[in-house]
């Protein structure tokens, strides 16, 4: 997913209507400056996104707004604080990229530390004590619980097709999921998944499940990542290969949910799709689930009908994802047991990063009008005064902690190449602060404490990380080879 974010000078929860003039404001051409990096830092000027796609990200519809404020009233919230612009420099809320301004909440992980301030230090403890008091607070504060009663699904498939996929021979399996509607039928949700496996390989295959957005794909206008700027050396760009490479000729197999068929990615939204019909209609609670847990609730949903295909390796399916597909990649693998591995790619605030640093993106972008619906409605309570990200009772490491004892790998971009938003220090620190868990459960954390060189591969332990030198846009691509080489460790399944 390419990193697209709305940051507007004034914006408050009674100042967000949106009409031509701010459409204008959103889709201009930045005026020419003189800054060309931001402060401290070696992170680029970024270019204007195209007009079509700021429309279809970056401009929330008027169904969206309405439900914002909505949310908004229920929690008695009359203005938010303002986000940040990761594009332009010179903008009086530019995003900070200085590491001297990241950290205005010093504080250790505290991920083995109980609300009553007792330490865990026995694996019973973490399992039965701990643990169940991060997914209540992750539930309340962050993602949102999934309510009771959520219907059925059963799965068809719609075609069989042998074939050649990326020089390999595969066969393609698409399938839908129909939701039981019978309590609303005026809402229906099909979810949307593909299935690719190779032909040539002896007993079951591992596979890596990963969100998608169905048939959308970038325009080819989109133009590069960072632009050409003056006394800038140019950024790399990726034109490798994409996972379906790696994977196919691995001789694993992978599939693609789309999420989007699940749960839509607007606020307009939330009285549709699964969180929809789950509610019969009716507006969420703001304690209840968003887009990521939807998204994930979906991609388990695929996981059960991937478990009974006889060519899989059931217990040897993955979950990925990049950008916001990246959080909730991130939120499958904390709350789906039986995912047995994750990569996560540049996921960012509400996904692999702490979201307690002043770095790139931050837990006011989030709450803004066009990504709220990501998250529970509650989470909107800390981008308005007198709360902040440094009274959220969990972070990113309390949410990767619940990813143990199973690893996870987390991909992360280059900030001089278009992938400073996301925060790749804040992600490693995040990983870092999950280790004692995993220590404490028998496993192995990251091999250091210590930021990586850029291609460094931490890949010892049982969470692994790695830089790559591209931009958000190259998503996990680069890192795929890396990720295949940790995975091996686990997979153990009969000889392809």
């Amino acid at each position: 997913m390419i990193n697209m974010r709305r940051h507007l000078p004034g914006r408050t929860a009674r100042s967000l209507a949106v009409g031509a003039s701010l459409a204008a404001l959103l889709l201009a051409l930045p005026a020419a400056a003189a800054t060309n990096l931001f402060r401290n830092s070696n992170v680029p000027r970024l270019p204007p996104i195209p007009p079509d796609l700021a429309r279809k990200f970056l401009v929330p519809m008027p169904a969206t707004l309405a439900e914002y404020h909505r949310e908004l009233d229920a929690l008695h919230i009359k203005a938010v604080r303002q986000g940040r612009d990761p594009r332009n420099p010179d903008a009086p809320n530019a995003a900070n990229y200085d590491p001297a301004l990241a950290n205005p909440y010093p504080r250790p992980s505290q991920v083995l530390r109980e609300e009553g301030g007792a330490w865990v230090t026995t694996p019973a403890g973490w399992w039965h004590e701990r643990r169940p008091e991060i997914v209540a607070a992750a539930e309340e504060a962050l993602y949102g619980a999934i309510p009771a009663g959520v219907p059925s699904v059963s799965w068809r498939v719609l075609s069989t097709e042998k074939g050649v996929v990326d020089g390999v021979a595969a066969t393609t399996t698409q399938l839908v999921g129909h939701v039981d509607n019978s309590a609303d039928p005026a809402i229906t949700v099909d979810i949307g998944l593909t299935e690719v496996v190779p032909d040539r390989t002896e007993g079951r295959v591992p596979l890596i499940l990963e969100f998608g957005m169905g048939n959308f794909k970038l325009p080819k206008h989109m133009g590069p990542e960072v632009a050409p700027l003056p006394g800038i050396p140019p950024a790399p760009v990726y034109h490798g290969p994409e996972s379906r490479y790696f994977l196919l000729h691995n001789g694993w197999g992978y599939a693609n949910v789309d999420a989007t068929s699940v749960q839509a990615d607007n606020g307009a939204g939330l009285n549709a799709g699964i969180i929809g019909l789950t509610n019969r209609g009716k507006p969420r609670g703001m304690s209840q689930w968003g887009s990521l847990r939807a998204w994930a609730w979906g991609a388990s949903r695929a996981l059960d009908y991937l478990q009974t295909d006889p060519r899989v390796a059931a217990d040897e399916i993955g979950i990925t994802g990049d950008s916001r597909f990246g959080k909730a990649a991130v939120v499958a693998m904390a709350f789906e047991p039986r995912f047995a591995i994750a990569l996560i790619g540049s996921s960012g605030a509400g996904g692999a990063k702490l979201i307690r640093r002043n770095y790139g993106e931050t837990l006011e972008d989030v709450a803004a009008a066009n990504e709220f619906h990501w998250m529970a409605g509650n989470f909107l309570e800390y981008a308005a005064d007198p709360l902040s990200a440094n009274d959220l009772p969990v972070d990113g490491d309390a949410i990767l902690a619940l990813c143990a004892p199973r690893p996870v790998f987390i991909s992360v971009g280059n900030p001089a190449a278009g992938d400073a938003w996301i925060d790749p220090v804040g992600e490693f620190k995040a990983a870092v602060g999950a280790g004692p868990v995993y220590t404490l459960l028998g496993k192995k954390p990251l091999q250091t404490d210590r930021f990586p060189a850029m291609g460094t591969t931490l890949g010892a332990g049982d969470i692994g990380f790695r830089q790559h030198q591209f931009g958000h846009m190259a998503a996990q691509g680069p890192d795929w080879p890396a990720f295949i080489q940790f995975a091996r460790k686990y997979f153990h399944t009969e000889s392809r």
